[in-house]
């Protein structure tokens, strides 16, 4: 039997609601075009807590934009306690929370999340009627946060770069490139990094990973009150553009976290960009890295100043967390989280934390 595309994207979501125990879906989204590619991903933890009680928190993709991505469902199954979804904090992040019972045999929690994304690319020399966003998402998108701090050294050293820039596109693209001037992917850096952008700024240690680099640009740009934003996602599949670096390895991705940033500007609405994607094809792409240079890092960098590729897919744009019932706040939310009675275990590693994350292509 042949099945149409835009029937299975439309029904993708409620199918597999009838599989597992919990389930949200998307109902409302329009048909899409042949160029949406559909992923989906599958987080496990057995938190193996030895007959104790242990909490998760699994994040949930929970951007919606009708150009390039659609949640199109969750479900999940949990043996041994109980989960349900939550909505946190004023940038609509969603996750799974779950609470294991004391004396469960064999705590289990499997959550699956399916994902219609594509290609973004936005033609930076072709302004369209001018945009504004609401007073609400202007202030959320300028304001600070914990590690991006908007005043002191951030603000000096934005107003340096940006200096008598005209426009906010031309502001954006001076911070860009200064950005992926002076900054370097540290290979030694755990995880995605910190992205407390004061102190990179304070010690001119401008080195680390997607959270540093491109915390960095985002803090840069609200510091001189043009609206940015980190998007924290995970990367599903291997590059279409030839890039070994830019793309995930394997359908194994319980390592492959990434973030990216979004900027508001004038006549085009939120344009995608990712500095710390140039910086991480410098070192990674071939053996013993490249010049910044050479003519494959400047053609990276200069797609990267407004286009993204469609192998990766948002979690959320969460910044300064706090899951349900717990204590501590998280600067954000990319990573699976456990804690029992010992604490919050270390969530940049998998195997202490005991958590695999894998992602599938849907092909009709």
């Amino acid at each position: 039997m042949t099945i149409d595309r835009r029937d299975f994207l439309r029904g993708a979501a409620l199918a597999s609601t009838a599989l597992f125990a919990g389930a949200s879906a998307r109902a409302d989204a329009p048909p899409m075009s042949a160029d949406w590619r559909v992923f989906q991903v599958t987080t496990r933890i057995e938190p193996d807590a030895a007959g104790a009680a242990a909490r998760a928190w699994i994040p949930l993709p929970s951007v919606y934009a009708d150009g390039w991505i659609r949640p199109l469902g969750d479900s999940w199954r949990i043996s041994g306690g109980k989960a349900a979804r939550e909505n946190i904090g004023p940038y609509g992040a969603a996750l799974v929370a779950a609470e294991f019972s004391p004396g469960a045999e064999k705590p289990v929690i499997e959550v699956v999340s399916r994902v219609a994304t594509r290609d973004r690319a936005v033609d930076l020399s072709a302004p369209g009627a001018p945009r504004k966003l609401d007073k609400t998402a202007q202030k959320l998108f300028t304001a600070p946060t914990r590690f991006l701090p908007t005043d002191g050294i951030v603000r000096d050293t934005a107003q340096k770069i940006v200096g008598d820039a005209p426009t906010d596109v031309e502001k954006a693209r001076r911070i860009y490139e200064w950005v992926v001037l002076n900054t370097h992917r540290d290979p030694k850096t755990r995880g995605c990094g910190q992205g407390d952008i004061a102190q990179m700024l304070k010690t001119g240690e401008l080195g680390g990973k997607c959270a540093d680099i491109n915390g960095l640009f985002v803090g840069l740009l609200r510091a001189t009150g043009v609206p940015a934003r980190d998007l924290y996602g995970l990367r599903v599949a291997a590059s279409r553009r030839g890039s070994k670096s830019l793309g995930a390895a394997s359908a194994t991705v319980t390592k492959a976290q990434h973030c990216r940033a979004e900027v508001f500007l004038s006549g085009f609405g939120w344009v995608p960009m990712d500095p710390a994607d140039v910086r991480k094809f410098v070192l990674e792409e071939v053996a013993g890295g490249m010049p910044l240079e050479s003519d494959a890092a400047a053609r990276t960098s200069k797609f990267l100043f407004g286009a993204w590729e469609t192998n990766w897919i948002a979690w959320n744009r969460a910044h300064d967390v706090k899951l349900p019932g717990a204590k501590d706040e998280l600067a954000f939310l990319m990573y699976p989280q456990v804690e029992t009675a010992q604490g919050r275990r270390d969530c940049l590693d998998p195997e202490a934390c005991r958590y695999s994350i894998s992602a599938r292509e849907i092909v009709t």
